[in-house]
């Protein structure tokens, strides 16, 4: 719905004028409150369900005085379909009577900005659940990735929301950190490129996406929600902030700070973080947002303020524009902070300057913005849902098979475990089913999500026993799996995490855990259909890889789909029956026995062994594995110049062939790999990668093109300038698989080349 123009409209709704001007027309007219009302977020329904966000109940005690707030205007709108389940159409209409109050209620006719969590979809009742960004990270499949991102935006659109709180860039470091299942993987490069294809998929529907959470979140000790970080200015550089580089450049308009501090300074109130780094040195022009309740966090967790107005003005001095998720700091306390002159107004109008921009980009500016409402809409329509079942197939990771797999159809089969006959197995913590729905199990799911027995007994003669909950759990139910599986053929054991937040769950915000074992009883129930001498095939739904190696060599296969979304289950029983080949790789690898729990493959050293320590970091099952039921033969792999020519350019090509009669995938991975690298460093690091898919008796010819600059992997900290031949290039399916090693030169460091120069352009 739109109306009419009127004959002169005011100078900062006249889309024929600079934005800049229409920005510096509106501000400078609007008062000192009628600013700070831009700068904050309104959570209406705080305190209508359970905990959504850290601490949420502390602040949900302050009721807020709506006759008062919409007077001055109101910055943001929180999780207006996000917060309770709402049908979207009649959360449409509220959403648009609520903006129509808002703009009549102000001088100056401003809309609100509205945000909604979409890490998997649009946390919205009835939308379609997408699988999780593990799934993204084991597709290596930036396209797919675009495509859902795009088709997420979509919906926000129609819904009247402009911001989307995704992607998660976080580069996942210690195994332990509940929120290991938000990230996309183990590796910055992987990182970057898929979460640019997000950003970039998001972008082009017209909405904002909003790059979180910066930085270091994910480095927090012993992977300890909210503990400090006390990583090295080399591994911000090369670990933690390139994904955030690429995603930048990808066009998101909008920065999330991390909760963590780094070094004893929180993200929030640090000034070198959100303005030298990410504006002056980024150039980043776009908002930053609070993560909800951050600026608070300044003085009630950090003590690094003592009371709200210096929080406030903490944050807003080191860059934070935006408070969420609610008015608490950037109100009354800093009103009084500014008045007193404790805090700079022009710190004020510099932050107001930037959501005023963006408002005017979204057209919410414009003279005739009107709320549109849909009539009717479907938000988990086919188009959807076939959307989510292609990546769910693509993200399937084989780790192991001993010929079992694929079934045969009509074997009779025993599905035992506690994800074998549960919807919410399937999906991530940020779910709209997981994440709002569990506050009101009276409300259905919304979406269909069928169950792995439910899928896999469309094919097979299937009996079920639960065996045990995900924790706890009653000897009689483990032996009544165990005759089940002797009664069957095979027998294919469901396993994995229970997603929640804040100790609800076994996975997911705040659900952090001291080991890497499968929870609850879990193991005991595998080593006891272990002993019934049956076949017996492992599937995790899981939100974090888990130590197997006590078992993994007496599986017949094991099969990692992590949180597949709501077509999981159906493409889990593709994979088991046959009908699609598995593709996937390991965004994060699975440890091994004696491995440091917290490792990832870029702790150093990567897979070796040191005889000045105990622990060993070999993986179990590293980053980048994943197997097939076709293999693909690898004929030839050459390097256009091994000197790498002056122009910083290289190409590697890859002959590839499939001698089966089923289409079938390669993931070819280039590693640096550095053979006398230090102690302190990784010794590898994937810098390209590219998905291959191959008809039955196809030969490809695949070109990767590399730059020199980037395999300079000391980063902008880094002081080291390798020398010619100092390191090799790894050509293969993962770290573990090598076809063929390379030397090469490397060339200067990062720090003067700049990360956007040195990406390899075939995966981008």
């Amino acid at each position: 719905m739109t109306t009419q123009p009127s004959a002169s409209p005011q100078p900062w709704q006249d889309t024929t004028a600079d934005p800049a001007d229409r920005v510096r027309a509106l501000l400078d007219r609007m008062s000192l409150r009628e600013k700070l009302a831009q700068l904050y977020g309104v959570w209406v329904g705080i305190d209508s369900g359970g905990e959504m966000a850290p601490h949420q109940h502390d602040f949900a005690e302050a009721a807020l005085d709506w006759d008062d707030l919409v007077r001055h205007g109101i910055g943001q709108l929180t999780r207006v379909y996000g917060t309770r389940p709402v049908d979207p159409v009649i959360g449409a209409r509220s959403l648009a009577r609520t903006q129509r109050e808002i703009v009549g209620s102000g001088r100056f006719g401003i809309p609100a900005l509205v945000h909604e969590e979409t890490l998997t979809g649009l946390a919205a009742w009835q939308a379609t659940v997408y699988p999780s960004p593990l799934c993204w990270g084991a597709s290596f499949d930036p396209e797919l990735v675009h495509r859902m991102g795009a088709r997420i935006g979509d919906t926000m659109r129609r819904l009247g929301v402009h911001q989307a709180l995704a992607p998660v860039l976080d580069v996942a470091r210690d195994l332990r950190w509940g929120r290991v299942e938000e990230t996309i993987g183990e590796d910055p490069y992987l990182v970057g490129t898929i979460g640019a294809a997000y950003v970039a998929g998001l972008e082009s529907a017209g909405v904002i996406a909003t790059l979180k959470h910066f930085a270091g979140y994910s480095a927090s000790r012993a992977g300890r929600n909210l503990a400090p970080v006390s990583v090295g200015p080399r591994e911000l550089a090369d670990v933690l902030l390139p994904p955030f580089e690429m995603a930048l450049r990808a066009g998101a308009r909008s920065v999330m700070n991390a909760y963590t501090d780094n070094d004893g300074v929180p993200a929030a109130g640090d000034h070198a973080l959100l303005t030298e780094l990410l504006r002056d040195t980024y150039g980043f022009e776009g908002t930053v947002v609070a993560d909800y309740f951050s600026v608070s966090f300044l003085y009630k967790l950090h003590g690094v303020a003592a009371d709200r107005g210096e929080a406030a003005a903490q944050a807003l001095a080191a860059g934070i524009d935006v408070e969420l998720p609610t008015v608490d700091c950037y109100g009354e306390p800093l009103l009084a902070a500014v008045e007193q002159g404790a805090v700079d107004a022009a710190v004020v109008d510099r932050a107001l300057e930037r959501v005023l921009r963006q408002k005017c980009e979204l057209g919410l500016l414009d003279e005739d913005w009107a709320p549109e409402v849909p009539e009717e809409i479907d938000l988990d329509d086919a188009e959807s849902r076939s959307l989510a079942r292609e990546i769910a197939e693509r993200s399937i990771v084989l780790l192991r098979n001993d010929g079992v797999l694929p079934l045969s159809p009509g074997k009779r089969i025993a599905v035992v475990g506690p994800r074998a006959h549960e919807p919410g197995a399937m999906l991530g913590c940020y779910s709209f089913p997981m994440h709002v729905g569990v506050h009101h199990p009276e409300v259905p799911f919304g979406v269909s999500v069928p169950t792995v027995l439910e899928a896999l007994s469309e094919d097979h003669e299937a009996t079920y026993a639960l065996g045990c909950p995900v924790v706890g759990g009653e000897d009689s139910e483990i032996a009544a799996a165990v005759a089940a599986a002797k009664d069957a053929e095979v027998c294919v054991a469901v396993l994995g995490d229970r997603a929640g937040l804040f100790g609800n769950g076994t996975s997911g915000e705040g659900c952090d855990v001291s080991d890497l074992k499968l929870p609850g009883r879990q193991e005991e129930l595998l080593e006891a259909l272990l002993s019934t001498g049956r076949p017996v095939i492992l599937v995790l739904l899981c939100g974090r890889p888990y130590e197997l190696s006590r078992q993994a060599d007496r599986l017949a296969a094991i099969v990692c789909g992590f949180y597949a979304g709501e077509e999981g289950a159906v493409a889990l029983s593709g994979v088991l029956s046959g009908r699609v080949n598995p593709s996937g790789r390991l965004p994060v690898g699975f440890p091994g026995e004696k491995a440091a729990q917290p490792s990832t493959y870029l702790t150093a050293p990567l897979g070796l062994r040191s005889e000045v320590s105990t622990v060993d970091p070999t993986p179990l099952f590293p980053f980048g594995h994943g197997l097939s039921y076709a293999d693909v033969r690898w004929d030839e792999v050459t390097v256009s110049d091994p000197s790498w020519p002056t122009d910083g350019h290289c190409r590697v090509r890859v002959t590839l062939g499939n001698d089966s009669d089923r289409a079938t995938t390669e993931v070819v991975q280039i590693y640096l790999h550095d053979p006398v690298a230090e102690v302190a460093r990784p010794v590898q690091q994937l810098i390209a990668a590219k998905r291959v898919d191959l008809a039955p008796g196809a030969t490809e010819v695949v070109e990767i093109g590399l730059h020199a600059d980037l395999t300079s992997y000391t980063g902008r900290a880094g002081k080291r300038i390798v020398e010619p031949g100092d390191v090799e290039l790894r050509v293969g399916t993962s770290s573990a698989r090598i076809v063929t090693t390379l030397p090469c030169m490397l060339t200067g460091p990062r720090r003067e080349v700049g990360f956007d120069r040195v990406l390899a352009p075939d995966f981008a």
